[in-house]
């Protein structure tokens, strides 16, 4: 850590300014501003200057050096997780957030412990037995749509993932602890989803200044979201978790290799942790599909046969899933154009060789799914939505990593496919959607996701009745 702070303290130096890549000479507030205004615009007037990689600087104004080149993302993801920690990286922003004890912020031994005890849980067995849960909470919220009359589908699919979550994860059935929860939750995200989140992300603005402000009223959410979390775990343990199928309960359950289990304290850490990222980044991942797909009759067409073909007509089950690779074609070439997390972030402790370029300490490595997605030597035509383009192909993953790479992947990627899957496959075939006349889309950035704006209008013009 000396050495990571002592090479620091002199990053802002010219003689070591000019070791970085080039990038905007601009302040650092001005840049977040920009990044935070516009992240599409910026990266891409970054790179049409620069080039590849960049140096910008947003938020705690520690050097980022962003890289698109699948040869320099596979060196920092296959590194030396010690020389190169991302907890440290992001911790100053996210922590505070999703707390110190978090499995995002945490390096060394104590992430691998955690991740860990949190990986079986969204692998195996268990994820069949949260399909009919999908199901039904899409099926439950698509009977609601108006005909003929504009909604945010990202609210929809908002409603539809935090079901999921409060039931999967965890494991709230009806009744008035669901509603407690489910209301507090919705206090905090709306903070965590509104326009000025990205404001957060700024130190110095995370100040409790009263619940009229968004980070004071961010704190009394998780402050009452702890008490119900706490009272919930403590009743579980004096009850058991046996015959639950629930992801907090088989975390009571899960001990570590020398037999310990989590505290209350990482348990409330961890399950605010799969609430933000669980939540928000898949219901986001989901607008932006249906803002491509719904663009192209044609896809629609070929969704529908396919999943006709495959269900015969019936419900979606996990057995179709992988027979629909069409479905999962078109998701990943959203997914591509439209990264719900713009780059990862590794801090490099020692001065090192990376992508070309002999690099300080205290620097930020950041390999940027944004700018690789979208490089034209690795995807012809990128910022057309293909999604022929992954299917039949082998593809790198350090030039396609929407869920991050290397140790740090993340743990709910098989989870959000799963769901994402799901869901689409019970509702393409369901309803008649078009985008909203007159709709423009632009990239707003929020607490932890870019999200396209005003939750993308779209008109239901015919609901078709389910399958029996």
């Amino acid at each position: 850590m000396s050495e990571s702070t002592n090479s620091m303290e002199t990053l802002d130096t010219p003689r070591l300014a000019r070791k970085l890549p080039p990038g905007p000479r601009l302040p650092t507030l001005l840049q977040t501003v920009m990044f935070g205004g516009d992240p599409y615009a910026f990266l891409e007037r970054c790179t049409r200057r620069y080039g590849s990689p960049v140096t910008v600087r947003l938020v705690e104004s520690i050097p980022m050096i962003l890289f698109s080149d699948p040869a320099a993302n596979k060196e920092i993801y296959t590194g030396d997780p010690s020389e190169t920690p991302a907890g440290e990286a992001i911790a100053g922003v996210l922590g505070p957030l999703m707390g110190q004890r978090s499995v995002m912020v945490l390096d060394g031994p104590r992430h691998l412990r955690e991740r860990r005890l949190l990986l079986p849980q969204f692998h195996g067995q268990r994820m069949p037995l949260y399909a009919e849960v999908m199901r039904e909470m899409a099926e439950q919220r698509l009977r609601q749509w108006p005909v003929g009359k504009p909604f945010a589908i990202h609210g929809e699919m908002q409603a539809i993932t935090l079901e999921v979550i409060l039931r999967t994860v965890f494991g709230f059935s009806e009744g008035r602890k669901l509603d407690r929860l489910r209301a507090c939750l919705l206090r905090g995200l709306e903070v965590v989803d509104s326009p000025t989140a990205a404001l957060l992300a700024v130190p110095a603005l995370r100040v409790d200044l009263g619940p009229w402000w968004p980070w004071g009223r961010l704190l009394r959410d998780k402050r009452e979201l702890r008490s119900i979390l706490v009272q919930e775990i403590a009743e579980r343990r004096a009850e058991g978790a046996a015959g639950r199928t629930d992801i907090l309960s088989m975390l009571l359950d899960a001990r570590d290799e020398e037999g310990h289990a989590m505290t209350d304290d990482e348990l409330y850490d961890e399950m605010f942790t799969l609430l933000i990222a669980g939540h928000e980044t898949t219901a986001t991942s989901l607008a932006w599909i249906f803002y491509r797909v719904l663009q192209h009759p044609d896809v629609v067409a070929r969704l529908r046969r396919e999943i006709a073909e495959v269900t015969g007509g019936g419900l979606v089950t996990p057995e179709h899933l992988p027979k629909l690779r069409y479905l999962e074609a078109a998701i990943n070439e959203s997914l591509r154009l439209h990264p719900v997390s713009m780059y990862g972030l590794r801090r490099l402790l020692r001065p090192k060789r990376v992508g070309g370029w002999d690099l300080p300490a205290g620097v930020n490595l950041a390999p940027c799914e944004y700018l690789a997605h979208r490089r034209r030597d690795v995807w012809p035509e990128p910022d057309r939505f293909l999604p022929d383009r992954f299917l039949g192909t082998k593809i790198n993953p350090y030039a396609f990593f929407p869920f991050g790479g290397g140790v740090r992947k993340c743990i709910g990627a098989a989870f959000a496919s799963f769901e994402m899957k799901i869901v689409l496959a019970h509702v393409v075939p369901r309803v008649d959607l078009r985008i909203a006349n007159g709709y423009r889309m632009r990239p707003m950035m929020r607490a932890v996701t870019v999200a396209p704006s005003r939750g993308v209008p779209v008109v239901m013009d015919r609901r078709i009745e389910a399958p029996s």
